[in-house]
């Protein structure tokens, strides 16, 4: 039981018409959007913005407000430089932000409160042979019972 590929019940003729037909039809169709959508673009922009009024302006003021365009043009179009870190003593930050009525250098370090440490009790070190030879026997545990108690 072998499957044949099942013939199709158009013609290639046919079926070459009809899709050479469909093409047209929406080549039409998409020139008629883009008409409609120039023609919709237009009617809103003579809604929004109102016409030039340039019949009373002179050569020279018309050549004034092209300059001032081109200015507010070239103004939304600057880049802002990349901030970099600055390295400042405090003198020189006080001195940029509260200007020149101080003169003197200020001392921080003076103004801080000093904090002593308390210094760890260390124990002598000593010769550990005397120490055992001190401890061994009778004497050394009795030394070593008083000291606990």
């Amino acid at each position: 039981m072998s499957e044949a590929p099942k013939k199709s019940k158009i013609s290639a003729s046919r079926r070459l018409f009809l899709k050479t037909k469909l093409l047209k039809t929406a080549a039409a169709m998409l020139e008629k959007m883009k008409e409609e959508r120039s023609l919709q673009k237009e009617l809103t922009l003579t809604e929004k913005v109102p016409p030039l009024q340039l019949s009373g302006l002179s050569v020279q003021d018309l050549q004034i407000e092209d300059l001032n365009q081109k200015v507010f043009a070239l103004k939304g179009k600057m880049k802002r430089p990349a901030l970099r870190r600055v390295k400042i003593s405090a003198d020189a930050m006080l001195g940029a932000l509260l200007g020149s009525k101080v003169k003197e250098s200020v001392d921080f370090k003076a103004n801080l409160k000093t904090v002593k440490k308390e210094e760890e009790k260390k124990e002598e070190v000593t010769d550990w042979r005397k120490n055992v030879e001190a401890m061994s026997g009778m004497e050394g545990r009795k030394k070593l019972f008083n000291a606990n108690q």
